[in-house]
């Protein structure tokens, strides 16, 4: 087979999405031993293409962009008016498998996408207008012409057929998995003080002040790092000298702040998947997480579950952990091992060939 495979949003920093475009493609190409030929592509900004490079390396694919000076409106454009084909601009295929960016118009072979949650259409209130209106517009476009959609979890893929219609038949689960970097052995931070660890966006979905008021809530010299870009919408009140806001690191320094953290604590109100709760596990720190259904499959039994609403729940939470670490860090790295790229490229291929019978 010949494999299109978009990339777009490895323009941008790698965060949840783009981490899962990156592992998925690197299991595609694990799995296809070189069975088949795999072309990443990706229409992009100026700087672009250097970042998606960046982002590639280790990975031995073809990759073919293009530097736009109005990406996101080039991008925009080439799906809603439907033409050139994306054979054009690619060469003969057997299949496309486009992203949350775009839905290229093709002319024929499997037509494929990943769909990481459907929060844009369930709270709009916690998504930007440009958010609601580029997934919407995907959304309606999967529903109506792929022959497989990919799903990160049984909860999202219940959605996509409750939600958009699509038959199950339709619909693959390919868990997410990690990064290398993130493993137990290795340095750990130190931050001068024992620490509570939150790696999230700083966006209304992330719950992040509900995880600022527990913190006041514990006792002792417990402090709070928080790991993240900035967002959008009301932010979080990270002012407290006991709060050390850290922004945006590499995979190497949010490794090491993992490994020194005496907790990480996942208070998100709604996840596809939630994959920095499967990064502190590998990494050996018990997790606290949010006990809502969309993260059952990222903790397992292996971490400790909260309302998220309930300041008080997390705190609790919070300091049964820390009695509990050696079990649940054990527990975590087991569960942390369930998960693989290779696995998850597995399932693509599957789809794929699946799809063309």
């Amino acid at each position: 087979m010949r494999i299109a495979f978009d990339v777009s949003p490895l323009s941008h920093p790698l965060l949840g999405i783009g981490n899962y475009i990156r592992g998925s493609l690197a299991g595609l190409v694990e799995a296809s031993a070189g069975q088949h030929e795999i072309v990443a592509f990706a229409p992009t900004s100026i700087l672009g293409p250097d970042r998606i490079r960046g982002a590639l390396k280790g990975i031995d694919v073809e990759l073919r962009t293009w530097r736009l000076p109005y990406s996101h409106a080039v991008r925009t454009a080439w799906s809603t008016l439907g033409h050139p084909a994306a054979e054009r601009l690619l060469g003969p295929l057997d299949v496309l498998h486009f992203s949350d960016w775009m839905y290229p118009p093709q002319r024929a072979g499997v037509r494929a996408t990943t769909i990481h949650d459907l929060v844009p259409l369930h709270h709009p209130e916690w998504t930007t207008a440009r958010t609601r209106s580029m997934h919407t517009r995907k959304y309606r476009n999967t529903a109506r012409t792929c022959d497989v959609v990919f799903v990160n979890s049984d909860y999202t893929g219940r959605d996509v057929t409750e939600t958009l219609g699509i038959p199950p038949d339709r619909v693959r689960v390919a868990h997410p998995a990690v990064k290398e970097a993130f493993r137990a052995d290795g340095p750990a931070a130190d931050l001068g003080a024992p620490y509570v660890l939150t790696v999230a966006t700083l966006e209304p979905r992330k719950n992040l002040q509900t995880l600022v008021e527990a913190h006041r809530l514990l006792t002792g010299d417990l402090q709070l790092a928080v790991v993240g870009s900035e967002g959008w919408g009301e932010q979080p009140l990270l002012d407290d000298p006991r709060i050390h806001r850290l922004g945006y690191v590499s995979d190497a320094e949010l490794a090491r702040l993992y490994r020194g953290a005496a907790v990480a604590v996942y208070p998100s109100r709604y996840e596809g998947f939630g994959i920095p709760v499967i990064e502190a596990m590998a990494c050996g720190v018990p997790v606290v997480a949010s006990a809502h259904p969309s993260l059952d499959e990222a903790c397992g039994d292996a971490a400790v579950r909260a309302d998220p609403d309930d300041p008080a729940a997390i705190a609790a939470a919070i300091e049964s952990a820390l009695v509990d670490r050696d079990r649940l860090a054990a527990a975590g790295r087991e569960h942390a091992k369930r998960f693989t790229w290779r696995a998850v490229g597995e399932t693509f291929l599957r789809g794929y060939e699946e799809a063309t019978r």
